[in-house]
């Protein structure tokens, strides 16, 4: 069964990728894969807690928390599994600094964001998140650093974590 999955991975990452060429939907799958970067997100949460007002505060404290722990478990599962990311520039890139690619880390934590945001925030927020969880990590396939199973995997986990979040935190 794996070795299906594995197959159906292949091909149709193949199909979707942005090869090596230049081009606006390459463009735009660089900007919105680079926006789940957990560094990006620890900047603006960690300005909106020390700038904002005190319900903002509390969402981002909850927020960066369930980075910091989204993180760990995906780093747990990742070198436990140690799938190899696919084949091609972008892939190549990552395979020196973060080799392994199941389960996305960025499928994870956006979409862990966006359950955090649905279950605190102002219903605006928590519906942008979750339209833009996906997208972050189809952009992840379409550059070719993640297979679409470390995506449903990634956004799988990124659920579980947020609900998590929301009740212990």
């Amino acid at each position: 069964m794996l070795q299906r999955i594995q197959e159906l991975d292949d091909r149709f990452a193949e199909s979707s990728q942005a090869k090596e060429q230049p081009g606006f939907i390459r463009a735009l799958a660089v900007v919105l894969a680079h926006s789940g970067d957990s560094w990006f997100w620890l900047i603006g949460l960690g300005l909106l807690w020390w700038l904002g007002a005190d319900y903002w505060k509390q969402l981002a404290l909850v927020m960066i928390i369930g980075i910091g722990v989204t993180a760990l478990v995906v780093l747990l599962i990742k070198f436990t599994v140690r799938r190899s990311r696919p084949q091609g520039e972008w892939g190549k890139i990552y395979r020196s600094t973060d080799p392994h690619s199941f389960p996305s880390g960025h499928a994870a934590r956006s979409t862990m964001l966006a359950v955090i945001a649905l279950g605190m925030g102002p219903l605006w927020l928590g519906l942008s998140l979750l339209l833009w969880a996906p997208l972050v990590g189809l952009a992840r396939i379409i550059l070719g650093v993640h297979y679409p199973s470390d995506i449903l995997a990634g956004m799988a986990l990124g659920i579980v974590m947020g609900v998590l979040v929301l009740i212990f935190v």
